[in-house]
């Protein structure tokens, strides 16, 4: 399986402060690849960087065999990269429809083509459907992100980059975002690369594993590998937490 991203020696941050520091991984075709880490290890700054939202201080990244370097994020977007930003990142004073046609009209200026891209965002998630025309700042939290989700995928990118997409969701909705998710794979070939919070979630949807901690790379690998949990717990809370529940369970 062909690597559809690569990040060499990535160093990136905000103004003078440098918070991602020399990360190198790539990312398969067709995959879902999950990125966890403690808060504040940089992991919504890593996303933001490979966007283009974030400058890139020091090395590398390639999308598609291309070099990102310079390019501005409609272009790295126009080129098939996606991006769902944390906390709901929608147009709140416009319809659910509007929000669509947004992304839509920027891939096609055909009004057939649009309106096939509106109904795939629909058959996702029917409940965006049903709720076209209502404005988007009266959904429901849950609602919001599905469309923010569906923003993203409305301009058709080959990797989808999601920022903690189960963040604050009920658990029915949670369901059904880990649903698309794995169809976007499973049926549509997508790739996903995925920052979540929630470490059993992630887990169940992972072809593979990326754990940051203070802004460095400190694992990678599959995500049925053994000890697994064990190794993101000692990320997560330190190897005396890890090694005590260990001894609980046992």
């Amino acid at each position: 399986m062909a690597d559809l991203l690569e990040l060499q020696s990535v160093s990136s941050g905000y103004g003078d402060l440098t918070i991602v520091r020399d990360v190198s991984f790539s990312v398969a075709e067709s995959s879902v690849t999950v990125l966890l880490g403690p808060n504040g290890a940089g992991k919504t700054t890593l996303l933001r960087t490979i966007a283009g939202l974030n400058p890139l201080r020091h090395g590398s990244i390639a999308f598609a065999g291309r070099d990102l370097g310079g390019l501005r994020p409609h272009r790295r977007q126009a080129l098939g990269l996606g991006f769902t930003q944390e906390n709901k990142r929608i147009f709140k004073k416009l319809t659910v429809e509007q929000n669509l046609l947004f992304g839509a009209v920027r891939l096609s200026s055909r009004k057939r083509e649009r309106q096939e891209l509106l109904a795939e965002a629909y058959a996702r998630f029917p409940i965006l459907g049903d709720k076209r025309k209502q404005t988007a700042g009266y959904l429901s939290g849950g609602q919001q992100q599905m469309l923010a989700i569906s923003m993203a995928l409305v301009a058709q990118p080959s990797l989808v980059m999601l920022d903690e997409p189960f963040s604050g969701l009920a658990p029915s909705i949670v369901n059904d975002v880990m649903e698309t998710v794995r169809r976007l794979r499973s049926e549509e070939g997508r790739t996903l690369l995925i920052v979540e919070q929630a470490v059993d979630l992630a887990l169940a949807l992972a072809d593979s594993v990326l754990l940051l901690d203070v802004g460095r790379l400190v694992h990678q690998g599959p995500a049925d590998e053994p000890g697994i949990r064990s190794i993101v717990e000692s990320t997560y809370f330190g190897a005396h937490a890890a090694n005590a529940r260990r001894s609980t369970a046992s």
